[in-house]
Parts: C-alpha cells; structure tokens; sequence
C-alpha cells in the first residue's frame, strides 16, 4: 500500500501514538524473520517450551514473536513476549493499518481512567435484517443499538490475561472472551481511517485514502 506492506503502515501509526511504549508483533511463523526487514530496529524473540522467552530482556521496543494458529493462540503469544512493566495491553489488527494515533490513545486513555476493558466502534449505518438459513428476513435489527467494532481493543493486563485463562471457543475478538467473564466492556467513538484492509475493493479505498490525507 503506497509502496509499503499494510504491516509497516500499522507500525506507523502505533510508534506515533504517545502512550504506546512497546510494539509485540505476532507473526505467521514462517514469515517471523521477514518482520526486521520491514520494521526498524524490530527485534525477533526466539520461544522455547511453554512460554519462556529468550531475548525478551532486549531493550527494543519492537519485539517479534511467532503468532499461532488462531487469533487467540496469537494473542496469548504475544502477550506472554510483552515486558511485566506493562499493565496496559492493546491488542490489534495489522490489517487496520490506518488507524489514526488519535483513535489509540482514546482506548489507552479509558484503560486508564478505570475501564477494565474498552474497544472502539462506529454506528451502524446500514440496515440490519436477521435472515434465516433459507433466506427469509426473520427480523429487522434495531442499528441504534449497535456499533462495528474495531481495534485497538485496550484491556488491562491482569484481565486479558484472566480471559486467555478461559476454555477453548469460538471467540472473534478478545473483548468477546472478557464479556465471558462476565467483566464490563466500555465503548468509545471509532474512526473512519481504521477500516479493516481485507478485500481489494478495501485496499483501494486504503489507497485513496493516504492519497488524500496522507
């Protein structure tokens, strides 16, 4: 995207964020040592058995560690490669790789105002039809009500750490694991700029918009 990968992009953007003081990258395993060519000064932690680390003393504040087979397995790697200083986690998609310094620090800041945990979103514009597995509209979902959730989510650690704790399911986010729980989740106002990059139809909208805004 503009002659750089989506993953140098969300670099970018987390590094300018002031309450952002160490980047964990979980990466496909095989594409770990391809990550220092793309991100400056990023330093690859080598994971021995259960969840010891070796290099997580380096002073670097982007670290490198390979990423599992689901999000959750990802997560959890990332979040054990994460220094002990840290009692604020924001856990998010390289594929929002337009996600605005501003929208960051927001989650950072309602994490730290109190909030167990906090994920960003936008209203819902479109409208919401409940179909069945035959194609009949079985309802129409009130949209006030609901909001497009992005990433960063923000949790503090003791908490997201509690919900990796949580059996094996079908979760597709971290503050669906928490809501398990039973813990609060707080929302804030999203941004348009942290789109989900999945489709060409999205990059292309990606592109325009660093043509435009930068």
């Amino acid at each position: 995207m503009a002659g750089r990968p989506l993953l140098w992009h969300c670099w970018r953007n987390l590094a300018a964020a002031p309450s952002v003081g160490a980047i964990v990258i979980a990466a496909p395993p095989d594409a770990v040592d391809l990550v220092p060519e793309i991100i400056p000064n990023a330093t690859v932690l080598t994971c021995y058995a259960g969840s010891d680390i070796a290099g997580a003393e380096s002073e670097s504040t982007v670290l490198v560690v390979a990423g599992g087979a689901t999000r959750r397995d990802s997560v959890a790697a990332a979040l054990a490669a994460t220094p002990a200083e840290y009692g604020i986690i924001l856990v998010h998609d390289a594929a929002r790789a337009l996600t605005p310094p501003e929208l960051i620090e927001t989650v950072a800041e309602a994490v730290r105002s109190g909030h167990d945990a906090v994920i960003p979103g936008l209203p819902v514009v479109d409208t919401i039809k409940e179909v069945s597995g035959d194609g009949r509209v079985v309802a129409t979902v009130d949209r006030e009500a609901l909001r497009a959730v992005q990433t960063p989510q923000g949790f503090r650690r003791e908490i997201l750490a509690k919900a990796h704790m949580l059996p094996p399911g079908e979760h597709t986010d971290d503050a669906g694991m928490v809501e398990l729980m039973g813990a609060p989740v707080h929302t804030v106002a999203g941004h348009p700029r942290a789109l989900k990059i999945t489709t060409p139809w999205d990059l292309v909208i990606a592109e325009t918009i660093l043509r435009v805004d930068g």
